[in-house]
């Protein structure tokens, strides 16, 4: 490691350190009184003197952004237009430590870091509406009864999506934990009147999401009758009987219908 240095004169102060030392250290400096020379880091505060006699500083010294009018952002940089994130932000970095000192190289190269993030965002912001703009445009050309589906369906907000996912599939683990010494009726009874009560919240009309609730259930167990016996019995386990296997797609098309439906 490279010693630290200093000199004194009756006019100036000189002070040489490690840059490690200096880059771990900024915060504590003042960044304009900075320049690199062969790998040091020349420190030259104001001294008693000058400060006396009104002295200043003269930066003609320190290196100076070359790029600082170039437009393109991306070639003030130096990096091209397919530049990852990560990529962008190293050359921000490298630049702003290899010009630290000068007020306007540091501004210009931070001024051009700024723009591509903002440039960045818009065009995510963009995609998003465009990829919007197709689904509903799909929605459009699709035929009637696809619409008349997609009216009676709605997005809920995410957590209440995990929420109600966490309670359908807790029924589930306890149903399967249970299987050996009864049946899965209790959890199936629990799950239609969990999935009536939501449905219910959103309806405001009891005997309407009631008739939903059951249906829901009614269909989900002929699914599962349908779609249990075509599962190979090498991925079930002895204890896993029809009735538990069908109880488990009913939980589905509850979570189903209760989270998405009008």
């Amino acid at each position: 490691m490279k010693a630290l240095l200093a000199a004194n004169s009756t006019s100036c102060c000189v002070y040489l350190a490690p840059s490690h030392f200096l880059r771990h250290n900024r915060r504590f400096l003042n960044l304009k009184e900075l320049r690199k020379v062969d790998g040091i880091v020349i420190r030259t505060p104001r001294c008693s003197m000058d400060v006396s006699l009104g002295g200043s500083y003269n930066y003609e010294n320190i290196p100076k952004f070359p790029r600082m009018n170039v437009r393109d952002p991306y070639k003030r940089l130096g990096i091209s237009h397919d530049a990852s994130e990560e990529e962008i932000r190293e050359a921000r970095n490298f630049l702003l430590e290899q010009y630290a000192g000068h007020e306007r190289s540091e501004e210009s190269i931070e001024a051009a870091y700024e723009k591509i993030l903002m440039a960045s965002f818009r065009e995510r912001k963009k995609s998003k509406i465009n990829l919007k703009s197709r689904l509903k445009k799909k929605v459009d050309e699709s035929p009637p009864w696809v619409k008349t589906l997609i009216s009676f369906v709605e997005l809920p907000p995410t957590d209440i999506i995990l929420r109600r996912l966490f309670l359908f599939a807790f029924m589930g683990a306890w149903s399967i934990m249970n299987s050996a010494e009864s049946g899965p009726a209790f959890q199936v009874a629990l799950s239609l009147l969990a999935c009536i009560y939501f449905l219910n919240d959103k309806m405001k009309n009891v005997v309407r999401a009631s008739i939903t609730g059951f249906g829901a259930l009614v269909v989900g167990w002929i699914a599962g009758s349908l779609l249990v016996p075509m599962i190979p019995s090498v991925l079930l386990q002895p204890t896993w009987t029809l009735e538990l296997l069908t109880s488990l797609v009913s939980f589905v098309f509850m979570f189903l219908a209760c989270t998405f439906l009008k």
